[in-house]
């Protein structure tokens, strides 16, 4: 019940509040010289404007220029008021005041088509419930990785001295013809027959005139 009451109190107080600042707003512009109907909508204009940059503002607190309309709304409110204190001739308004109550529309204009404009703010996303449990954060766990083999190396060659011994390569036989070798055959025949021993192959290199190789090659054919 309390609580009914208190709101309903702020109100009450609210609407006193804001009738009072609407008529100190009609009666500044009346003075300005804005007679009739326009003399009534420069107070709505005025406490639109301050309802929208206050709705900007709880949405998004960090939005400057609704803090800035705000505050030249409320400026444009409180000044009405204090003019109408017996502070200010209503009967004989300075020129500036005329020009800036004339001005005021299009500054108004200007506030809330930009409050009206403002891109939204982004909504943080809130955290999904836990069913009233406790949850603890995960700590933070650094894995060691095991350090990766070495690539295997392909085998070495062996060493000369692991080399097993190759076979020694059979020396190429020279080719002999047919005729040389008929002709030392016969030397050798008459050599054992007047000597008794076969013929040795540097007698028969010597008898033949022929190179070294050539000799071993007939020398191995006639054995």
């Amino acid at each position: 019940m309390s609580r009914t009451l208190r709101l309903d109190a702020v109100l009450v107080q609210a609407v006193i509040a804001g009738a009072l600042s609407f008529a100190h707003l009609h009666d500044l512009a009346s003075a300005a010289g804005q007679d009739g109907w326009k003399a009534w909508a420069y107070p709505v204009s005025v406490d639109l404007l301050l309802v929208a940059a206050w709705r900007r503002m709880r949405t998004d607190a960090g939005n400057r220029d609704a803090w800035l309309w705000f505050a030249i709304a409320l400026v444009a409110s409180l000044g009405a008021n204090i003019a109408t204190a017996g502070l200010l001739d209503l009967n004989n308004v300075p020129p500036w005041l005329r020009i800036l109550v004339a001005g005021w529309p299009a500054l108004a204009f200007l506030g809330g088509t930009l409050l009206a404009h403002a891109p939204a703010p982004t909504p943080v996303p809130e955290p999904e419930p836990t069913d009233g449990l406790h949850v603890e954060p995960t700590p933070d766990v650094t894995v060691d990785r095991a350090p990766e083999p070495a690539a295997e190396l392909p085998p070495a060659d062996p060493t000369p001295q692991d080399a097993p011994p190759q076979p020694a390569a059979t020396a190429a036989v020279t080719p002999v013809p047919p005729a040389l070798l008929d002709h030392a055959q016969k030397i050798a025949n008459v050599h054992q027959a007047q000597t008794g021993n076969p013929i040795d192959t540097a007698t028969l290199r010597s008898r033949l005139g022929v190179p070294p190789a050539l000799a071993d090659a007939i020398a191995v054919q006639l054995t």
